[in-house]
């Protein structure tokens, strides 16, 4: 069994620029320390009051292709690769201001996030992680698809996820599989990038949607591979899914134990996962923990 942890936060203030996929707005992220029991608290700094989200699945919307999280006016749109970068990188706590609805996209990945994280260092803090440790099978479905959660007997945590389409596809079904920890994270999931099939891009472009964003930044799967790109990782599709589950999965303000299996499943489901872990959380950590690493973090 892993022992457990203290809380982490960053050691100086950091950013990452860049233009959002979906609005086409160049995004400043400025990423600061923030005291234990704080969490990852997003900001909109382009706001004149500042409105603050809390990153937990109790914030959580539903939206094609992203995670948002909504609270009042403070609204955030794809947070899912900030959010696999904080958790890949074990921080804890941290206060993100955003200055734009949508975070960048980038080169669709999150490696700009975790070089940024990287340069700032790492601080240990005085309260343990909350930590949930799973005794049973959590399973959620979809009629496309599944995720499972089960028992992770070495209490190592892992992440699987199994990329198929129905019908023909120029994307071939794969399999990736992620031991976590920091170290793998940083080399094998943070570089892989968004992708789309051909007919998906120009099915958006058609809608007037994302016509800024090119072939290079992030990957349009055509007949015959990556267009004007070249692939990361022979399985960087099924790689990217397993970042998008962990950036997901990171709402339940958790530290988790177990093992995750995604079948084709996208971010509604993993956000339908992470909500019943919140809830195990909720009912499983003795309360006297949870005081210690102040209650009202969500």
């Amino acid at each position: 069994m892993t022992p457990s942890r203290n809380e982490h936060t960053i050691a100086v203030s950091c950013e990452v620029r860049g233009r959002g996929y979906w609005s086409g707005r160049d995004v400043r992220v400025v990423m600061h320390p923030a005291p234990v029991g704080t969490g990852i608290q997003l900001v909109r700094s382009d706001l004149p009051s500042k409105p603050m989200c809390q990153a937990s699945v109790e914030k959580r919307n539903d939206a094609n292709l992203r995670t948002i999280l909504h609270d009042g006016d403070a609204r955030f749109e794809m947070i899912e690769h900030l959010m696999a970068a904080l958790v890949g990188l074990e921080i804890d706590n941290c206060v993100v201001e955003i200055d734009a609805e949508e975070l960048p996209g980038l080169d669709g990945s999150a490696a700009a996030f975790v070089a940024a994280l990287r340069t700032a260092g790492l601080i240990i803090q005085s309260q343990p992680k909350r930590r949930l440790t799973l005794r049973e099978r959590i399973y959620v479905e979809s009629p496309a698809g599944w995720i499972e959660a089960t028992p992770a007997e070495d209490g190592h945590t892992s992440y699987e996820y199994r990329l198929s389409f129905d019908g023909p596809s120029p994307i071939f079904d794969q399999t990736f599989t992620l031991r976590m920890t920091p170290e793998r994270f940083i080399r094998d999931v943070a570089p892989a990038r968004t992708f789309v099939t051909e007919a998906q891009a120009q099915s958006l472009r058609k809608q007037g949607v994302a016509s800024h964003v090119t072939n290079q930044d992030l990957l349009v799967i055509g007949e015959h591979g990556p267009i004007e790109n070249t692939l990361r990782f022979r399985d960087e599709c099924a790689r990217h899914k397993v970042l998008d589950l962990i950036g997901d999965l990171a709402l339940a303000n958790v530290e988790l134990v177990g093992n995750f299996v995604s079948y084709r499943g996208g971010h509604n489901l993993n956000g339908r996962m992470a909500q019943r872990l919140a809830e195990l959380a909720a009912s499983q950590i003795p309360l006297t923990h949870i005081s210690q690493s102040h209650r009202n973090v969500a």
